[in-house]
């Protein structure tokens, strides 16, 4: 990227990849909003790039002594402190200039098992292997385009019974008969397919459906025109333009070399709280039927993510939380982030199959109607 990058933004771009590294979830859009404001800005000095960094990469505030030392460390060449007063069990950890990749872990950091949930940031590349379509997907295609759930729009159509008059036919029938009005035409709101918003945990705990999850994602991708899909672990990505190519072994394949935290850590607070502040994201939930697809194993404190799913249970027009936890119809949440979250979501289902997503995505409507 620094090849095709002018030599003026690569110092910005690296102080991004610099927050990413030390648990930030900085999203690429956010990372071209703050090169354009600092070319709006035409900076004085530094701290004007600080508080165009600010507004734009949206630090948590719980964060922002990391972030004044980040910057510091980068723009004036300070040294690191040993440890930022107010900081969690997080090491402080600084890129280089040039290709930043993370060192590995230590052999017995490494979460092989990918059934515990932890919060180090592993960067990996991940190769789909291809596969048939699954049945689920191939019910999805079928039956979404009359069963997901729509909304009126505010568009008007034809119809035999409405609430408003279409004078312009009726009169335009009445000339036919004399100027005589036989029958009054009516109109009524258009319906539309609603906004659909599918949040991914690509972290190792749930590294087993991760595959699948984004199979899942790309079929809805084809029948869903107003689909937006992300991905989060230890960073927020946002996979939409990916999962809606055609072709679904070249959607993952842009996937994977798009996303960098696969079966790392995960940050689940962190990262949704990411996405509502961005302005531009949060109101991709707005009356949009969420899917967050997700065990829920947020490590230490799980605040951040009580509070994020609470806005967003506030904006969408449904919030569903699939996690292959439960196992069953009379799942009961037992960790203390699942129990914290439960009384703001409408579904907390399983997702321990394609079958049971489908399931539920097919009957968002009727759940609602109920």
């Amino acid at each position: 990227m620094s090849e095709v990058l002018p030599r003026a933004a690569r110092a910005f771009v690296a102080f991004v990849a610099l927050l990413r590294r030390n648990g930030f979830a900085v999203a690429p859009e956010q990372t071209i909003s703050f090169l354009s404001a600092i070319d709006l800005l035409g900076p004085r000095g530094v701290e004007d790039v600080r508080q165009a960094g600010l507004a734009t990469l949206a630090p948590p505030p719980e964060r922002r002594a990391t972030y004044d030392a980040l910057f510091r460390i980068h723009f004036l060449g300070e040294e690191a402190p040993p440890r930022i007063e107010g900081e969690d069990e997080e090491t402080l950890r600084l890129q280089e200039e040039g290709p930043g990749f993370d060192e590995p872990p230590l052999a017995d950091e490494a979460n092989e098992s990918g059934q515990s949930a932890v919060r180090t940031e592993l960067t990996v590349e991940r190769r789909f292997a291809p596969g048939g379509t699954h049945d689920a997907l191939r019910r999805l295609t079928r039956e979404a385009p009359r069963r997901l759930p729509r909304r009126r729009g505010h568009r008007r159509q034809r119809a035999r019974r409405g609430p408003w008059a279409d004078l312009r036919r009726t009169l335009r029938d009445s000339a036919r008969n004399d100027g005589e009005v036989l029958r009054l035409l009516r109109l009524r709101r258009r319906r539309r397919l609603r906004k659909l918003l599918v949040l991914i945990d690509v972290s190792g705990s749930m590294k087993d459906r991760t595959d699948e999850n984004l199979k899942l994602a790309h079929a809805l991708a084809q029948v869903a025109p107003q689909l937006e899909a992300f991905t989060f672990g230890t960073r927020l990505t946002r996979v939409t333009r990916p999962v809606k190519l055609k072709r679904r072994e070249q959607a993952l394949a842009a996937a994977a070399h798009l996303v960098s935290d696969w079966d790392g850590g995960t940050r689940i607070g962190d990262a949704l709280q990411a996405f509502l502040d961005v302005p531009r994201f949060a109101g991709y939930a707005r009356g949009a039927a969420v899917l967050i697809i997700s065990d829920g194993l947020e490590r230490g404190d799980f605040t951040a993510m009580r509070d994020a799913v609470a806005r967003f249970s506030r904006r969408a027009w449904r919030l569903s939380w699939l996690t292959p936890l439960a196992t069953s119809r009379a799942f009961t949440p037992q960790t203390e982030a699942l129990v914290a979250i439960r009384r703001y979501v409408d579904d907390m289902v399983g997702a321990g199959s394609t079958q049971a997503i489908v399931a539920l995505v097919l009957s968002l409507n009727d759940r609602r109607a109920a």
